[in-house]
């Protein structure tokens, strides 16, 4: 039996997942070409590798036995990665990094600051929803996560690095746009733009208001900071997004940040990873990368001064 490391790589995929369009996604590979894998595979071996019930794919007992040793196999390439990054004291290596969608705005500083300090490094950078990343260190499919609040129901070590205000934001000719100390009461009279349901926003939104007896019933739900913040000024309702979202219309004016009671809920960006495996020496290098620089390097537009006329 020859499987190069690739098919190695789609097989473990496949049989984490139970499915081939999602180990695509995460192999970043078309789903056509990781089933096609499987079953040149299956006719190379003689037996087949899964049995197919409806659209969950699970391994046959020849499956598994392959499976298994392929694992092996993985873990022995990783760990002769590992020893030779640190041979070579990161001169290369590989950093498998999920962050949160709300991240994304700015994480790429974080980043670029580490690889013009390790050129070398070779990065795999995947953006989820809290749903999302809850699934890749679920399924190990990640080294480290950047987000809020992470699930208890997982083995995981987690660090604070950086804060993350939610604030409430309205168009600047909004009639409360101009007040100062909103009750909360009023703000929930208005309509509000929310997360999709598995947001870590949207999630953090709810325990805030379940908290103070307060349920929304009439709002409107968006799958991204980016589409909420386009809503809000176009004046469909008053939203709740974390401070990170907002340098460009801050400063240019767009959305007004509101002055409500309890505002702005303070949560903290960690650093998350499997508390069950070793982290690879670039991950560990990008964790205390960050750590030491991330309050230096990523500033909150909440402390820039309010463009002329907005206040």
């Amino acid at each position: 039996m020859e499987l190069s490391t690739r098919q190695m790589r789609i097989l473990d995929a496949v049989a984490r997942t139970g499915s081939c369009s999602r180990a695509a996604e995460i192999l970043f590979m078309s789903q056509p070409g990781v089933s096609m894998q499987i079953k040149q595979m299956e006719a190379m071996l003689g037996f087949r590798l899964f049995d197919r019930t409806g659209r969950r794919m699970r391994p046959t007992a020849e499956g598994r036995v392959v499976i298994a040793r392929v694992r092996e196999a993985l873990a022995a390439l990783r760990q002769a990665e590992e020893e030779l990054a640190a041979i070579r004291g990161l001169a290369c290596g590989r950093l498998h990094l999920t962050i949160a969608s709300t991240a994304n705005y700015f994480a790429p500083k974080l980043i670029a600051a580490f690889l013009r300090e390790h050129p070398g490094i070779e990065l795999k950078l995947a953006v989820a929803n809290r749903a999302g990343l809850v699934r890749a260190l679920a399924e190990a499919e990640t080294d480290l996560a950047i987000m809020g609040k992470p699930p208890e129901e997982l083995p995981l070590k987690e660090e604070a690095f950086l804060d993350n205000p939610l604030v409430v934001i309205a168009p600047p000719d909004h009639r409360l746009a101009a007040r100062r100390r909103i009750p909360l009461a009023e703000a929930m009279r208005e309509p509000f733009i929310v997360r999709e349901a598995g947001s870590g926003t949207r999630a953090a939104v709810e325990r805030f208001l379940a908290a103070r007896g307060f349920t929304r019933s009439e709002r409107i739900e968006m799958h991204s900071s980016e589409a909420i913040k386009q809503a809000v000024a176009a004046g469909l309702g008053l939203g709740v997004v974390s401070a990170h979202t907002l340098e460009m219309e801050l400063a240019l004016g767009r959305l007004a940040v509101l002055d409500v009671e309890g505002f702005p809920i303070m949560r903290k960006w960690r650093l998350v990873h499997r508390a069950d495996r070793s982290l690879p020496p670039a991950a560990r290098a990008f964790a205390a990368f960050v750590i030491k620089h991330a309050c230096r390097l990523v500033s909150s537009p909440l402390d820039a001064p309010a463009p002329t006329g907005l206040r």
